[in-house]
């Protein structure tokens, strides 16, 4: 059966639900011609159109096309749309504001599918994954330019009906008629509270408004606690999941200057300050690559939290010698391209391990500006084997550990959607191992700045517990804590007062401080 077969199925009672028909009911619909009529038009309450069939929309305009086939793609391929949406509108040709629309339609969609699927349930009379999918996607970019966008009313419906018509069928557009129809009976603000009190606890309320998997709710509650925050913030940390992030550049210091990149910027690019960081500018809107540094790698897109944990491993305090630096787990080699120009500066060297050959091969394409002789290598290997293979050979390492990307969900939101608690179980196992192999690569003294973009705190604090308590001889283990705040506050812009808790370890976060909660602990090696 398909997803979208019949027009309406609302009995008497059930004034809000659509999508079947009435012949449970052995309602007569046939007119006094003997023809027959759709349940809606059997009972008066069909929605009719002053144009003539020949004239309705039968096709969508390139924009919502664009946004629809990049949703097509993320659920049918498990691509990212950061990756699919930039190409497709290149080669569609589609730009300016109609690029910025199908830009926000696809990214605010996948944000706010969890909202809006609970939305549809109410407005549809059976589970949603029975729909067919490619219709409940075109419902959801339907729901988000009604409930989400400031589009009329009128033409987010029947657009949306008309990329119906034109990607799935007739069927389906007088389906998807009838269900944004009830979707825009009802106002945001009374969506929204009806969820809030359907929800069986606040938790599930924040995350079903919030858009997010309860279970990534109830982690971000306990990391915001465990860093000493007040768990109330979830709110505000969900909402700013679901803001459009700014694209953030970074200066790589000693190939250029925040003030050189304004100036070689094209005309009417705008680059403000970034908040927190003097390497950092953030962008607004344009195409990265039209920014010459950009285009030569001299500088490169950097979220300014993870700019920051790659300054602080480099400005943390370190005994002895600071020649040799590894980044273990380098691609696709944004923070290997910033420390390679930092280690540049002070006559250091840098290896990149990268366990993926592909994306060994980004690390190669993001270190081209640096000059030559301060990488020794772009190494392809497993980063659990180094620490054995090159015991105490380091003097600064970073481990930029796969994780569940929990602190990145603004920028892939569909990542949400596709974690699941067991991830933890194999992620984490992988991440107490690479900072071991960390910690055995780096000599006595040496540094070695364990990070996530994750504040899930099984990917944070317990595994970095876990693995000093592994480490342990005679009650002592063989590396300690240090400072992370006090390294973050070295590399700050003067004057920049950043928020940075009570703990040695640094965690930020997207609702205080505008970035990706990307954590840090740095640990020196005593034995």
């Amino acid at each position: 059966m398909s997803g979208y077969d019949g027009a309406d199925r609302r009995g008497p009672d059930d004034r809000r639900r659509s999508g079947g028909d009435d012949r449970r009911g052995g309602t007569d619909r046939r007119d006094a011609r003997g023809r027959q009529r759709g349940a809606a038009r059997s009972r008066g309450e069909q929605s009719r159109t002053a144009q003539a069939p020949s004239q309705r929309r039968r096709w969508s305009d390139p924009a919502r096309t664009a946004a629809f086939d990049v949703l097509r793609e993320v659920d049918g391929s498990d691509a990212y749309a950061n990756l699919v949406l930039p190409p497709l509108l290149r080669e569609r040709r589609i730009a300016g504001r109609d690029a910025a629309f199908a830009t926000e339609l696809a990214y605010g969609t996948l944000r706010l599918r969890g909202r809006y699927d609970a939305v549809l349930a109410r407005c549809v009379d059976r589970p949603l994954d029975r729909l067919d999918a490619a219709v409940l996607d075109v419902l959801r970019l339907g729901t988000h330019q009604l409930l989400g966008m400031r589009v009329p009313t009128h033409a987010a419906v029947s657009e949306t009906v008309g990329l119906a018509r034109d990607r799935v069928g007739a069927g389906a557009s007088q389906f998807v008629n009838a269900v944004l129809r009830r979707v825009a009976g009802t106002s945001l603000d009374a969506w929204l509270d009806e969820l809030r009190t359907d929800a069986p606890d606040p938790v599930t309320a924040a995350a079903v408004v919030g858009s997010h998997p309860v279970w990534i709710a109830r982690a971000l509650r306990e990391a915001l606690a465990g860093d000493g925050r007040d768990p109330a913030e979830l709110d505000a940390l969900l909402d700013a999941d679901n803001a459009a992030p700014r694209v953030t550049l970074v200066a790589r210091p000693g190939l250029v200057t925040a003030d050189e990149i304004r100036d070689g910027a094209p005309d009417g690019l705008r680059l403000d300050p970034g908040r927190w960081l003097p390497t950092a500018l953030v962008l607004a809107g344009q195409d990265p690559l039209s920014v010459p540094a950009v285009a030569d790698g001299r500088a490169g897109v950097q979220d300014e939290g993870s700019q920051a944990v790659a300054l602080a491993l480099a400005a943390a305090p370190l005994d002895g010698r600071d020649a040799r630096w590894l980044d273990l787990c380098a691609g696709p080699g944004g923070k290997a391209s910033l420390l390679a120009a930092l280690a540049a500066q002070r006559g250091a060297t840098v290896v990149a391990n990268e366990v993926a050959p592909h994306r060994a091969n980004l690390v190669r394409k993001a270190l081209r500006a640096v000059p030559d002789g301060v990488v020794e290598r772009v190494r392809t290997g497993d980063g659990r084997e180094v620490g054995a293979q090159e015991p105490g050979a380091y003097d600064r390492v970073l481990v930029d550990a796969p994780c569940t990307g929990l602190g990145a969900l603004r920028r892939r939101p569909e990542s949400r959607w596709r974690r699941t608690p067991a991830d933890l179980t194999v992620l984490t196992g992988l991440q107490r191992e690479l900072l071991g192999s960390a910690l055995d690569a780096v000599r006595v003294g040496g540094v070695v700045a364990y990070v996530t973009c994750s504040p899930h705190l099984a990917e944070t604090r317990v595994v970095v517990d876990d693995v000093l308590r592994r480490r342990t001889v005679d009650g002592v283990p063989d590396a300690e804590r240090l400072d992370a705040r006090e390294a973050v506050r070295t590399v700050v812009t003067p004057g920049a007062d950043i928020p940075l808790g009570d703990r040695e370890d640094v965690q930020l976060w997207p609702h205080v401080h505008g970035t990706d909660a990307m954590h840090l602990t740095l640990l020196r090696r005593t034995r």
